[in-house]
């Protein structure tokens, strides 16, 4: 009798309410317009960057591959022109822009509210936050993949590529979508009831815009890995192996520095 009752109010363990809380998530991405629109915004994204390639716009003659839609051939810590960040990348400005207005959602609906009334493991919504959100991009890279090799056959650029590079290229930039998810979930966090400042954060920060102003002052040095945007310019026509793991690295890195303060911030803070 007494084992009977211990079992009954024996606590779910962290793989059960992760499970939980993820099924409840993935619910509402796919029950929400918000994550189809934005995955297919990514694959429109390369037809509009392949027109300006071919017109008199900024990246006009900037492109001698099809592939240089998806990843550029090298490291770019400096960008010289915008043309050169028309790749994959952009995915992490625009997912950051589906974040905020997916966790915004959570607080102006009343779903936090209810969520921490039953739920008071503050570090599962951050983990289960960021995972779904780490999803919506990877989804985002496969279609801006799809968009980007239509967008290429239609420039009748050369596809010629080292196909492992290739492929470490694009792995590394969905691997990448880790970090970012949790950058932008921590930022939604800290900004709940700043919506603009939000959005206009996950911009700043998924253009890489200081890294690439600092990237400006001390020139391309490997030490700027250690940023997650760093990291992510490592994902080039150029990749290999190594490349892949300092992208998983800081990927994984950075999400687990993330989350545990996001987590924190939740625990001391009016979550409401």
């Amino acid at each position: 009798m007494e084992n009977a009752k211990a079992l009954q109010f024996e606590q779910p363990s962290f793989f059960q309410r992760l499970k939980g809380m993820l099924g409840v998530d993935f619910y509402r991405l796919f029950h929400t317009p918000l994550f189809y629109i934005f995955i297919t915004i990514a694959a429109i994204i390369p037809a509009l960057v392949s027109m300006g390639a071919m017109g008199e716009g900024e990246t006009a003659g900037m492109f001698t591959n099809a592939w240089q839609i998806i990843a550029a051939d090298s490291p770019l810590y400096v960008i010289h022109d915008m043309g050169e960040y028309a790749n994959m990348n952009m995915v992490f400005i625009f997912g950051g822009i589906m974040v905020s207005i997916f966790i915004g959602h959570d607080y102006r609906s009343g779903y936090v509210k209810q969520l921490f009334t039953t739920h008071a493991k503050k570090e599962d919504y951050m983990i289960s936050k960021t995972l779904v959100s780490a999803f919506s991009m990877v989804c985002m890279c496969f279609t801006y993949l799809i968009g980007g090799m239509i967008a290429g056959a239609a420039t009748g650029l050369p596809f010629t590529v080292n196909a492992g590079s290739l492929l470490c290229a694009i792995l590394g930039k969905m691997i990448m979508s880790l970090g970012w998810a949790s950058l932008y979930t921590f930022i939604n966090v800290i900004f709940r009831r700043k919506f603009g400042i939000s959005i206009a954060l996950c911009f700043v920060l998924g253009t890489g815009i200081p890294v690439i102003g600092a990237a400006a002052l001390v020139g391309n040095t490997a030490a700027l890995n250690i940023f997650l945007y760093g990291s992510s310019v490592q994902a080039c026509l150029s990749s290999n192996f190594v490349s892949v793991v300092i992208c998983l690295m800081n990927s994984v890195v950075w999400a687990v520095v993330y989350n545990v303060l996001g987590a924190v911030i939740l625990y001391h803070r009016d979550v409401y």
